[in-house]
């Protein structure tokens, strides 16, 4: 089995998003990444954060939770963190999330199957909580925000996951402070499924009016 994309719980999940988080910094990128995660039917959705830090991406991966009936994790470095971010998410009526603390190691450790992970660059430990997930073996949707820096910087997905993962596609796109993403190829798939058909996803950033097209 690998992961396949429905159309229909992608939109359904932006539109929720779009009125969800009208009013949150950042909603360009939730909105997408909303999409995307209920689009992949994604069971396991794993997201990074720290203190300070937006609110609305883990909003939307809530929403994302909802339609597809699956588990949205947040893992956080530190009680401080734990203790905004929750106080955050019931502000926004979400309160289904659950909040995992500690170092990247452990607590990805615990975390087996995820299809669908999105880490923050701006978390000093971020290459790590990539590098320790337990990826589904379906087959997984990586994202890094904030990856304007990272992508400067010279950040290659074969340099930071665990030797052996099959990276299928990568793609960096000018949303919000940058989305670098990969997908990940399901465990034992056939090789020759990359020449399979393609998909277009468009997605258009409701403040600057820009339009992004990129093939999945």
């Amino acid at each position: 089995m690998k992961l396949v994309w429905t159309p229909d719980t992608a939109l359904k999940a932006y539109v929720c998003t779009v009125k969800t988080c009208e009013d949150f910094k950042e909603s360009s990128v939730a909105e997408l990444l909303s999409a995307m995660a209920a689009g992949w039917n994604a069971k396991l959705i794993v997201e990074s954060w720290s203190k300070a830090g937006p609110i609305a991406t883990s909003i939307g991966l809530a929403v994302a939770a909802k339609h597809t009936c699956g588990r949205h994790v947040c893992v956080v470095p530190d009680e401080g963190s734990r203790s905004e971010y929750v106080k955050a998410m019931h502000g926004a009526g979400m309160r289904e999330t659950e909040v995992l603390v500690g170092e990247a190691e452990e607590v990805m450790a615990g975390l087996v199957g995820v299809d669908f992970l999105v880490a923050d660059c701006r978390r000093r430990d971020f290459v790590r909580v990539l590098r320790f997930a337990k990826l589904s073996h379906k087959g997984a949707v990586l994202a890094c925000k904030n990856a304007f820096q990272q992508s400067v910087s010279g950040f290659k997905w074969h340099g930071v996951l665990e030797r052996g993962t099959r990276v299928v596609k990568t793609a960096y796109l000018p949303v919000g402070q940058g989305l670098d993403m990969a997908h990940i190829g399901s465990n034992g798939g056939d090789k020759r499924s990359r020449g399979g058909p393609s998909r277009w996803i468009k997605h258009i950033d409701r403040k600057s009016g820009e339009e992004h097209v990129f093939r999945e």
